[in-house]
């Protein structure tokens, strides 16, 4: 897939194209849907299939006190775009200039880039200035410029709104599983694995102590989760601890996860964590022991529930 990081004036002509248009955070279900179909569109008029998506996400420039904790970050999202069949990820500044384009500059500056013979949309996508931009604005355009417009309703499994603020809500609550269905797959943090102040190893159950790349965080608590180390033989069992290790009187927010049975050193390493299930919420022992003997029990919690669904 090429990634441009272009200006809409910097852009070179490269249409005709399918094109797909969005922020897509967290790309969830409907959003893997939409390119999808967009994809396949392509594939079938035999042309290349586009994804149009903005950097930073709108909101910071526009409302930065309204900023969502994005979900992804933008290699994770330009990840996502080439496993669903996107020939090309067009990454657009998002700047307070461009945010006062009006919905038809932006369209016409595509339409000279791209040539879009289809736009693929959600159905309440807005763009343009003040958002003036809709789902009405592009049919217009398109029945103007000889381009179909096609959208898609966001649905959730429960037939409730599909989006990243829901997805957000479900992560505060540490609903890992509603997140994962809202989602497609199990939310999960990217990162390096860095020292940490190895108490874990003091207690027997050594952490991989995770510097996250991700805004958003599920709530303080232990989580069965599946780390993936590409370089230490892929998908392991993990328990991650989410919170300030309020027995210690921690101050510091620290993601940390144990890996049982798994004995290397992990210093230096990207890790990808994902959460799969949620054990307990963060709590404070009396003691060291009690802590000991309650992390020994979310272990084997974490592993009669592994062994259950992957076994």
């Amino acid at each position: 897939m090429d990634v441009w990081r272009h200006t809409l004036e910097a852009a070179p002509v490269s249409g005709p194209f399918v094109v797909t248009l969005g922020t897509f955070d967290g790309v969830h279900a409907g959003h893997r849907e939409l390119l999808r179909i967009a994809s396949g569109r392509a594939k079938g008029l035999g042309h290349r299939a586009a994804v149009v998506t903005f950097d930073p996400h709108p909101t910071l420039v526009v409302a930065p006190q309204r900023k969502p904790r994005l979900l992804m970050t933008l290699e994770q999202r330009l990840g996502a775009f080439e496993a669903e069949g996107m020939d090309l990820a067009w990454v657009i500044p998002f700047s307070r200039a461009f945010s006062e384009l009006s919905p038809e500059g932006f369209l016409d500056r595509i339409q000279h880039v791209l040539a879009p013979v289809e736009l693929h949309v959600g159905r309440a996508f807005c763009f343009g200035r003040d958002r003036r931009g809709n789902v009405g604005t592009l049919e217009a355009w398109g029945a103007a410029h000889g381009c179909q417009v096609h959208t898609l309703a966001l649905r959730a499994p429960d037939g409730g709104r599909l989006s990243s603020t829901r997805i957000r809500e479900a992560l505060d609550r540490g609903d890992v599983g509603a997140a994962a269905e809202l989602l497609g797959h199990p939310y999960a943090l990217t990162g390096v694995v860095v020292e940490g102040d190895r108490r874990g190893r003091h207690l027997g159950f050594p952490t991989a102590n995770l510097a996250w790349e991700q805004e958003q965080l599920p709530a303080f608590g232990v989580y069965l989760t599946e780390a993936m180390l590409p370089h230490h033989g892929g998908s392991h069992m993990g328990m991650t601890n989410v919170g300030e290790k309020p027995t210690f009187d921690g101050q510091r927010l620290t993601v940390e996860t144990h890996l049982p049975g798994f004995e290397e050193d992990l210093y230096g390493a990207r890790m990808e964590v994902r959460f799969l299930h949620r054990i307990r919420g963060e709590a404070k022992f009396g003691s060291v022991d009690e802590l000991r003997a309650q992390i020994a029990k979310d272990v084997a919690e974490g592993k009669a529930w592994w062994k259950d669904h992957f076994a």
